[in-house]
């Protein structure tokens, strides 16, 4: 059984969102790295990218496939987490510690739609079922 944190929050493409004040930490759960396998590559879009709603933030390898994350909320990204270029398997180590990109919110009622930790977990079992 995958872990799911309680206090994120969770979009359908697999990414887990923490948010501090006006500012959305991203990353991928421990799902999809556990689907992806052995993960090879990881990057994350720069600083000072703008992005809306479903726009590229980032991308992971494994021996197996290759997979992207996508904003589960729109606003600034205003920390990009370089170490993951240099040490993909982090996130196979740690996929709730190892985060991708640090938005500033634009709207941050988008938070509201996306999925607790319940929700997720369902979500999950329906995808693996």
């Amino acid at each position: 059984m995958t872990t799911v944190k309680e206090n994120l929050r969770y979009a359908k493409t697999h990414e887990w969102v923490e948010v501090e004040g006006n500012v959305a930490t991203i990353g991928i759960t421990d799902y999809a790295q556990d689907q992806l396998g052995d993960l090879v590559y990881a990057e994350a879009e720069p600083v000072d990218t703008e992005v809306d709603l479903g726009d590229l933030i980032g991308s992971v390898e494994s021996v197996k496939m290759a997979s992207d994350l996508y904003a589960p909320v729109a606003g600034t990204i205003i920390e990009s987490n370089e170490s993951i270029e240099d040490e993909p398997e982090q996130i196979n180590e740690d996929a709730f510690g190892t985060w991708f990109v640090k938005i500033e919110l634009s709207d941050p009622s988008q938070v509201d739609d996306l999925m607790d930790a319940a929700a997720y977990e369902k979500f999950c079992e329906e995808e693996s079922a």
